[in-house]
């Protein structure tokens, strides 16, 4: 296998923001993403929440995260933050 080969895997990855991050090791990722209504052909916004292992705690709340699919780690959550696509901003 080349090198290019070995870097392409069939992981799922989103990206989304972070909006909690109370839990231990876990913060909650809002990802939305924009679909065409089936009837009446409006772009309509569409969001859902995942629960995404964070081991270290370094992701916080409006941080922008990029999540990838991996084994079951509880009962929720699936989902891992592989990197920090943007710090959130202080107001």
């Amino acid at each position: 296998m080349t090198q290019a080969q070995e870097a392409t895997t069939n992981t799922r990855t989103l990206v989304g923001k972070v909006v909690s991050d109370k839990r231990a090791k876990t913060v909650t990722v809002l990802v939305e993403r924009r679909v065409k209504h089936e009837l009446y052909g409006k772009i309509v916004a569409r969001s859902r929440k995942y629960h995404a292992h964070d081991e270290k705690g370094e992701y916080h709340m409006g941080d922008t995260v990029e999540i990838a699919e991996s084994r079951p780690i509880s009962k929720t959550k699936n989902w891992v933050v592989t990197r920090l696509v943007e710090k959130a901003r202080l107001v």
